[in-house]
């Protein structure tokens, strides 16, 4: 018993350090890359007006935090981040679902969904912007159509291949179409849903910057069109590091969301 003990023990160091490595690695990683581009801008290898630096992005930032134009333009791209992906899962679960009970409607709806998926999302942008105006909602909708249609495809094919043995015992005990896709569809989904969000996460961030190129007033999309539109280049690049540390702060609250059901499951 107390071997295994301490054989369990050894494997849970080593679990950790295995950790530790990688997280210490990545912060190498970024560290290194921003100390090197700031030192390839101080000694003129590469234009620091182009390409700015990171202290310049710096103090870009805390002039834009005095006056508090910065939070705005984070908050309002973050809100519409989140409101696109919301509708994105929701609305993918809901047409999951209803093609799932209905077959011959999936099959019909089938290689629609395809060419939808397969379209161009920017080229409809400037059809949105006519049809609902230059709104949030716009942006919003913008978010939601480069993602809906690919998260709709995953989450069926995830019902699709549900356990049969499941579906088939359910059937078995006169169970309806109902409690097979309650009890046992869904629940199994969970992993392909989460790895869904994963994606449409980044997608619905990268659908809201296309919308504020060309609709909004406010936001970081909007901050990177003036800052191109103005030659101010620092404000361009720092936006680009807000968006890039947003994305992998929503990565991250979301990667918590499957530890978190990993450990719910292994616990059970």
């Amino acid at each position: 018993m107390n071997e295994q003990s301490a054989a369990q023990l050894r494997y849970l160091n080593r679990q950790k350090r295995h950790r530790l490595i990688v997280v210490l690695s990545r912060a190498l990683i970024l560290i290194g890359f921003f100390c090197l581009w700031e030192f390839c801008a101080d000694r003129g290898i590469i234009d620091s007006f182009i390409f700015s630096s990171p202290s310049k992005i710096a103090a870009c930032f805390m002039d834009m935090t005095r006056d508090g134009s910065i939070y705005r333009h984070i908050w309002v791209t973050l809100y519409e981040t989140l409101v696109s992906f919301l509708l994105v899962i929701a609305i993918s679960i809901l047409m999951a679902v209803v093609l799932w009970l209905c077959p011959k409607l999936s099959e019909i709806l089938d290689p629609y969904m395809v060419v939808l998926n397969s379209l161009p999302k920017s080229a409809l942008a400037p059809l949105l912007i006519v049809w609902l105006g230059a709104t949030t909602t716009t942006i919003i909708v913008a978010g939601m159509s480069v993602a809906i249609f690919g998260s709709i495809l995953n989450l069926y094919t995830a019902f699709r291949t549900a356990d049969p043995e499941k579906i088939k015992l359910i059937y078995t005990l006169r169970g309806t179409r109902i409690q097979a896709l309650t009890k046992a569809v869904i629940p199994s989904s969970i992993p392909a849903l989460i790895s869904t969000m994963k994606v449409n996460i980044g997608l619905c961030l990268v659908g809201v910057i296309i919308g504020e190129f060309l609709a909004a007033r406010q936001g970081l999309g909007y901050l990177i069109i003036y800052a191109s539109q103005t030659f101010k280049l620092d404000w361009l690049l720092m936006s680009i590091v807000l968006l890039c540390i947003m994305a992998m702060l929503l990565y991250a609250v979301i990667n918590l969301l499957e530890k978190l059901y990993q450990r719910q499951i292994s616990g059970k």
